[in-house]
């Protein structure tokens, strides 16, 4: 089994690169994706470990999308997220390979994936990011919460700062009794200390990452609010862009649904993905590639189909 979408202490996980893939390999995956938040800065960590470890360590991210859809049964605006997969085309996701030319890639990591159209504008994204994070203080201490930027950034393990970082300091001084408290009075959107982040267009990020020979993906459907008819009308024209495969296993889809977006990808000739959006102790009870309650299981043959789509990209 494999598992094509978690994040690490890279983004907003509680797990470090490469305790994220000697995890994967000790619960027997054969394969994992590191997909954090708009950045790439696990992948060289994650990549080394995964020689050491031999299993296939996948090269992604996942970018926040400009799009807002109709409000969820949860209150919040429909959102939109797109994996991508080998976002540089450099590194190979059959790392148990024997000799060294994965382990040069991974080394070499640094510098390859500060090039390209689209690694560049990931780190604009992270600049916005960091502006986004002060103000967010900001109106925390306007509102008589008194915490630091420092406080924030230690929380985060010295990685990407996301709102569950604040989340944590708030609970941690007792502001709040517990992180989705935190979120509700203070961080979701409409909240008071809430700063929304700056998001790529839906076809540019899914057309720059395929002229880049990177696979874009549909993460968790759900999330954009749509019914069957207008997501499958989204999606033809997605797919006209570029847009590879749809992430249908995912922890919070019903097995209906499931069933309904794997009829989705047949008709629309995109690949049926999953993964469980693990994000360590930041999404307690999704566990890595089972999810909740043991309800994702990806095989992995999903992997050798995106791979394919590198290859004709």
């Amino acid at each position: 089994m494999i598992d094509l979408h978690t994040h690490t202490t890279a983004s907003d996980g509680t797990f470090t690169p490469a305790e994220l893939v000697r995890r994967a390999k000790a619960i027997g995956l054969t394969a994992v994706a590191i997909t954090d938040h708009d950045t790439l800065d696990g992948l060289p960590e994650a990549l080394s470990e995964g020689e050491r470890q031999g299993i296939t360590v996948v090269p992604g991210t996942e970018i926040s999308l400009d799009y807002k859809g109709p409000r969820l049964e949860s209150g919040r605006s429909g959102w939109m997220h797109l994996l991508v997969y080998w976002v540089d085309g450099l590194a190979d996701p059959r790392n148990q390979e024997p000799g060294t030319r994965n382990q040069e890639r991974a080394e070499g990591a640094n510098l390859a994936y500060s090039e390209g159209a689209l690694a560049v504008e990931l780190r604009e994204l992270q600049r916005w990011r960091a502006e986004r994070n002060q103000r967010i203080i900001a109106k925390l201490n306007q509102l008589g919460l008194e915490l630091t930027l420092d406080e924030v950034v230690a929380a985060s393990g010295g990685g990407q700062v996301g709102r569950p970082h604040f989340a944590r300091v708030l609970l941690d001084k007792g502001y709040v009794k517990h992180r989705q408290e935190a979120f509700d009075r203070y961080l979701t959107k409409g909240a008071p200390a809430y700063e929304d982040k700056r998001r790529l267009g839906v076809e540019d990020a899914i057309s720059r990452a395929r002229a880049e020979g990177a696979v874009p993906v549909l993460a968790h459907p759900f999330s954009l609010g749509l019914n069957d008819e207008d997501l499958r009308a989204r999606l033809a024209a997605w797919k006209r862009s570029g847009l590879c495969g749809i992430e249908t296993i995912y922890p919070e889809h019903s097995n209906e649904f499931r069933a309904r977006l794997n009829g989705m990808a047949r008709t629309l000739d995109l690949i049926a993905t999953g993964g469980t959006d693990f994000h360590g102790a930041n999404k307690p009870g999704q566990e890595l590639g089972r999810g909740r309650d043991r309800n994702v299981r990806v095989e992995d043959r999903v992997l050798e189909d995106l791979f394919a789509m590198r290859k004709h990209s």
